[in-house]
């Protein structure tokens, strides 16, 4: 072992110093520096004085006992690792150590070989884990790879997109260069390929009873099911939710949940007005439109969606399902109306089927685009992810699932489609009265790159509504977003590396679907 700019340096504290003598010549052998003392007051005057990577800290010395030694330390050095060595296990003593930050605890009598793994953990775990995370990289991208240009599944791709958030999540925590850039490579690649998949794939699944899970299936796939079981169901959607974003919050679910992650491909354009409406009426944008003519009748794009409630009732419908209390649904958009409800959780502690929808994700996304100080906040996915995080843990969504952790309620959470931090522009050419989103575009004889985008003249061949005579959609592939010719650098400037929805990539597709069951 060895320290990128020399030993080691630990401090080890016991009044009995002496009889350690054999542990100290094996630590030295080893490579570390090792400093002394037989007393806390001469502890706490080393680690003023002195620079230390870790201390050995000894629970039971006369005078300054190890936790007040430890208090101390802890004020002066709060970011130096400290072991308490101890002759009890005895729980208040430990809950009281843990209370005053010790990093970890050894019970004597110690071994050298024990020391050596609490130092080799504390001080290098995170060379071994970068040195242990390429070897993994390198194997599971590289199985994955053997696939990439055979007969790929479905399932391979979900499986892919839970590869790329993995990989997103543990450099989170062990950042590395080297990794990131390898990661960001990876990711360009597979949503290329993953694209040319969908080239041949996804217009025979529309009409194919064998196609994996689309948008308008996930009700009759997940929740008929489980209510025709008898079942209570919580259905909640959170708008523009990435598999990432989901796997980073996931844990904190665990203590409460039983959890089974599964995974569905979001309709293109993988956006709320078709994604989501698939979502809960349980039909493809044509037969919508048809269903409900009034629904595309709006030039408001953001009321495209607001039939939500009369599409999920009718859904339920069709599948049998008819409950004695009327279902109920609420739209989620800021904290203040979600704690509101959060408030009055219990009055849908006994309703059979209660669907919320969590519109922040999706806010955020927008708003990040216009204001520079989220720009600054949530520059790249990792903090996007953070961000995203923060918000769960104090969020009404979470203080709402941890209350019906003690019901007898399934929990079934998952999104309408995700995102994807956008990069590069591609022209888009059409009317004043094209559609306004940057992943992907309808109105009247739209036109656009081939090879940075999907150009749809036949919208009834991808099961979307053919609104005037003329409608075309276009949808943007992997990181591209559209701007206007006339437009283009400003364009350029105000939208890239902002999250957008609707195109065509893994993040924005491979939706996860949690069920949850209280433990």
């Amino acid at each position: 072992m060895s320290k990128p700019t020399g030993k080691w340096k630990i401090l080890w504290v016991d009044d009995e110093i002496d009889s350690l003598k054999a542990h100290l010549i094996f630590l030295e052998k080893k490579g570390f520096s090792l400093s002394t003392a037989m007393s806390g007051d001469d502890a706490v005057a080393l680690v003023q004085k002195k620079s230390f990577d870790l201390v050995l800290l000894d629970e039971m010395m006369p005078g300054r006992d190890g936790l007040s030694t430890l208090e101390e330390i802890k004020e002066l050095k709060p970011h130096l690792p400290v072991v308490m060595v101890t002759k009890s296990e005895e729980e208040s003593l430990m809950d009281d150590a843990i209370g005053s930050k010790i990093d970890d605890y050894l019970v004597k009598p110690v071994n050298p070989s024990q020391i050596l793994l609490v130092i080799k953990r504390l001080l290098e775990s995170k060379k071994i884990i970068t040195g242990s995370s390429m070897k993994r990289y390198i194997t599971e991208i590289n199985r994955f790879n053997e696939k990439l240009y055979g007969a790929l599944s479905p399932e391979d791709w979900h499986e892919a997109a839970r590869i790329l958030a993995w990989w997103n999540l543990e450099l989170d925590n062990n950042p590395d260069t080297g990794l990131e850039q390898m990661l960001d490579g990876t990711r360009k690649e597979w949503n290329i390929e993953f694209t040319k998949y969908l080239d041949k794939k996804y217009r025979p699944w529309l009409n194919s009873d064998k196609r994996p899970v689309l948008s308008p299936d996930v009700v009759g796939k997940y929740l008929a099911p489980l209510s025709k079981e008898g079942r209570k169901i919580l259905f909640i959607v959170v708008d523009c939710m990435r598999l990432d974003q989901w796997m980073l919050v996931e844990p904190l679910l665990a203590e409460f949940y039983d959890i089974r992650r599964e995974y569905y491909f979001a309709m293109l354009p993988s956006a709320t007005p078709f994604a989501r409406n698939a979502l809960f009426a349980g039909m493809f944008p044509d037969d919508i439109h048809r269903a409900y003519p009034d629904n595309y009748s709006t030039q408001d794009e953001g009321s495209l969606n607001r039939n939500e409630e009369r599409f999920f009732n009718d859904n339920l419908a069709r599948h049998g399902l008819r409950f004695d209390k009327k279902l109920r649904y609420h739209k989620i958009y800021d904290n203040t109306q979600g704690e509101g409800l959060a408030k009055r959780i219990a009055d849908f502690y006994d309703s059979p089927m209660t669907a919320f929808v969590f519109n922040f994700l999706d806010i955020l996304a927008h708003g990040r685009s216009n204001n520079m100080i989220l720009k600054e906040i949530a520059g790249t996915d990792s903090a996007f992810r953070s961000l995203m995080k923060s918000w769960f843990v104090h969020s009404p969504l979470f203080t709402i699932l941890k209350a019906f952790a003690g019901r007898d309620t399934t929990i079934v959470v998952t999104s309408d489609h995700g995102s994807i931090l956008c990069q590069r522009g591609t022209i888009a050419h059409g009317k004043r009265s094209t559609s306004t989103n940057l992943r992907y575009k309808y109105g009247d004889n739209l036109n656009s790159d081939p090879k940075e985008s999907l150009l749809i003249k036949k919208p009834d061949q991808y099961r979307l509504p053919m609104l005037t005579l003329a409608t075309t959609y276009i949808i943007a592939k992997e990181d591209f977003y559209f701007v206007y010719p006339n437009n283009y650098n400003e364009m350029v400037r105000q939208f890239m590396n902002s999250f957008q929805h609707g195109g065509i990539s893994l993040e924005e597709m491979v939706v996860p679907l949690a069920i949850l069951t209280p433990r």
